[in-house]
C-alpha cells in the first residue's frame, strides 16, 4: 500500500487551505484523478505528501519524498542551454548511457529537440520533457499536476494518450491533477474529489457515477424543446447549456432514448462523465451539510 492519509491540515497563516478528517489510501497501481475548482486544495495536497509544505496530521507510507516522483505545474529550467545536456545534468546521467531515457526520449519522439534550448520548445514539447524525467525515475508513487494545462485539445490529447499507453499494465501508482474532465475519463480509475480544501467524495469511478448520476446519463442542450421533453424526467445539475437526465435503470434508460430518437434530438449518453458527476456529488455534499456551495468560502 503506497499511502494512506489518516488525517491532514494544511494552513497558511491563519486560513485552512485543506482538511482531510477520515482516512483515505491510495492503494498500489491506482489511477487517481484529482478533481475541483480553484482553491479545492489539489495542488496543496500533493505538496504535503511531497513534504513541501508544513502539516498536521499522519501520512502513513514506507515511502520517503525522495523515492517520490511528481510533475508540478510550473516548473523553471535554464532556457539559454540545449536541453539535452540540461536532462543529463538533472538526471545526473547520460544518454547514450542510459537505454531507459532513451526509450523514454523515442516513445515520446523528442529525438529533434535535444539540442533546441528550452526557451524555444512548444508548450507541447516542454511538457513532454519534464514528463521523461519524470517517468525515468519509475517511482513507485508519481503526482502529475495540470501535465497538459495551457495545451490546445490536439496536443493535451496526444500528450494523454502517451501517459496512458505508457502506464499500461504498470503497477505505479498515479496522483493526476487536472480540470480536463475528459482526460481523467481515459486515465483514472478513482476520484478523488476536494472543494474548499475538504473531501467532497473518494472512491472508484465507476462508483462515483452510480451514486451522485445514476446507471447513466443523456445530456442534451439546453433549449426551450429540450425542457419540455426532459420535464417528466430526473435531471441532473449540468452546466448552464446543458440538460442532464439521469436514468436509474434500464428500463427507464429505453423509455428516455425512445423518446429523443422520436423527435430527432442530438444527445450524448454517457456512464462515466466526471464533469456532471462532480457537479452532483459537489450539490449532494452541501445539501446533506445544510449548506450553500459557497457559503463560507475560505480560499
Amino acid at each position: 500500500m503506497p499511502l494512506t492519509i489518516k488525517q491532514l491540515k494544511v494552513k497558511y497563516g491563519k486560513q485552512t487551505a485543506l482538511e482531510i478528517c477520515g482516512p483515505i489510501s491510495f492503494e498500489k497501481g491506482d489511477r487517481i484523478g484529482i478533481i475541483g475548482s480553484n482553491g479545492a486544495g489539489k495542488t496543496t495536497l500533493v505538496k504535503a505528501i511531497l513534504g513541501l509544505v508544513d502539516y498536521e496530521g499522519r501520512i502513513v507510507t514506507q515511502l520517503t519524498p525522495e523515492q517520490m516522483a511528481a510533475h508540478m505545474q510550473f516548473n523553471e529550467y535554464a532556457v539559454t542551454m540545449p536541453v539535452k545536456y540540461i536532462m543529463e545534468t538533472i538526471l545526473n546521467t547520460k544518454i547514450r548511457e542510459n537505454k531507459k531515457l532513451q526509450e523514454l526520449i523515442s516513445f515520446f519522439d523528442f529525438e529533434g529537440c535535444l539540442s533546441k534550448k528550452f526557451s524555444s520548445l512548444s508548450g507541447g514539447q516542454k511538457q513532454r520533457f519534464t514528463i521523461i524525467m519524470v517517468m525515468l525515475q519509475n517511482a513507485e508513487l508519481t503526482f502529475y499536476d495540470e501535465v497538459t494545462s495551457g495545451l490546445d485539445f490536439e496536443t493535451r490529447q496526444k500528450l494523454m494518450e502517451k501517459l496512458v499507453e505508457w502506464y499500461q499494465g504498470k503497477d505505479n501508482t498515479l496522483l493526476v491533477v487536472s480540470h480536463y474532465y475528459e482526460e481523467l475519463e481515459q486515465l483514472a480509475d478513482k476520484i478523488l474529489i476536494l472543494d474548499q480544501g475538504k473531501v467532497i467524495a473518494y472512491g472508484k469511478k465507476e462508483q462515483l457515477f452510480q451514486t451522485f448520476c445514476g446507471n447513466a446519463v443523456f445530456i442534451l442542450e439546453n433549449e426551450k424543446r429540450n425542457r419540455e421533453l426532459a420535464e417528466k424526467f430526473t435531471k441532473l445539475k449540468s452546466p448552464d447549456h446543458l440538460i442532464a437526465i439521469s436514468c436509474r435503470n434500464r428500463e427507464e434508460e429505453e423509455k428516455i432514448l425512445s423518446l429523443l430518437v422520436s423527435h430527432d434530438v442530438n444527445f450524448k449518453r454517457s456512464n462515466c462523465d466526471i464533469e456532471i458527476m462532480y457537479a452532483n456529488a459537489k450539490e449532494k455534499f452541501y445539501e446533506q451539510k445544510g449548506e450553500k456551495e459557497n457559503e463560507g468560502k475560505k480560499m
